[in-house]
């Protein structure tokens, strides 16, 4: 059967996969981030997995506020990078797998979760940024990202949003859709989003860097606990976008150590601020199964 080897947590910042397409990386402002992502991508091809999950929000491009999803995966065969104002990033399109697609849908659905079928959606820097962190650079026309994904998109961006509690438990749904489909699939699941930002009035800039930190710290060791967080304490912590952070709640959820198991290993942990206006956090948790 599949299972769920890791979960992997990052945030996705569009100004990371600018400096990744321009050549920026080495530059001063730069090169801290990139260097804390670097054995990311060597634990990446040492665990290569048959299939990613990844969790992240549509900024606009996929969803407009005529239709806004609170839950939505992608179960189309292939997505084309969206044009996010300033034409698609140039990296390789992303190859789904439809057939775990379809069985998660009808096992969380029955397991009476909502979630909106989408068979075509371009996909945006929520997702490629991550794909690019983890996977290093890739050719956008001979390359290929190394293993097919699964795009899962939540509404973090128009209220109302779902709470951490309610992601938490999507999480657990999710792994048990995974586990109950029958090949021998490596399946990881990636939360993204946050940390600690906001992009609008009076407190535009804001990042709280003991917040943040604190937040990783239950994450990781009371990850029931930090699902009960109530929206508010985002908001006024963490800044208006600091919401994404219930994105990472989905991953959590999905692993071994909520539903009884051994507590993961933590097998990567980094913390950088700022890039552009946002706190970046990233975490790699190994399932011990």
């Amino acid at each position: 059967m599949a299972h769920i080897t890791a979960s992997v947590y990052t945030s996705h910042v569009p100004a990371i996969g600018v400096a990744l397409d321009l050549g920026k990386t080495q530059e001063p402002y730069w090169q801290p981030l990139f260097a804390g992502y670097e054995p990311s991508k060597q634990w990446m091809k040492d665990n290569k997995p048959d299939v990613v999950f990844l969790v992240y929000n549509d900024h606009a491009t996929a969803f407009s506020l005529e239709v806004i999803p609170t839950f939505a995966i992608g179960c189309a065969a292939e997505f084309e990078p969206a044009d996010e104002g300033w034409g698609p990033r140039p990296v390789p399109k992303v190859i789904g797998h439809p057939e775990l697609a379809a069985h998660i849908a009808q096992s969380v659905i029955q397991q009476d979760f909502d979630l909106t079928i989408v068979n075509k959606m371009p996909v945006d820097h929520g997702l490629t940024v991550p794909l690019s962190l983890m996977c290093g650079e890739q050719d956008p026309k001979t390359g290929a990202w190394p293993c097919p994904v699964i795009p899962f998109h939540v509404n973090v961006v128009q209220y109302p949003v779902p709470s951490g509690r309610r992601c938490f438990a999507l999480g657990q749904a999710i792994r048990r859709a995974v586990e109950s489909f029958d090949e021998p699939l490596k399946v990881q699941i990636w939360g993204t989003g946050g940390m600690s930002h906001q992009l609008q009035g009076a407190r535009a800039g804001l990042i709280n860097r003991a917040w943040d930190n604190a937040w990783l710290d239950q994450l990781i060791a009371d990850p029931k606990g930090c699902s009960e967080v109530p929206h508010i304490d985002y908001v006024r912590e963490a800044g208006s976008e600091g919401i994404e952070l219930v994105m990472w709640l989905i991953a959590r959820g999905a692993m071994a150590d909520v539903a009884g198991g051994p507590a993961p290993t933590v097998k990567h942990r980094f913390y950088h601020v700022p890039a552009s206006n946002t706190a970046v956090g990233h975490l790699i948790l190994e399932n011990n199964i």
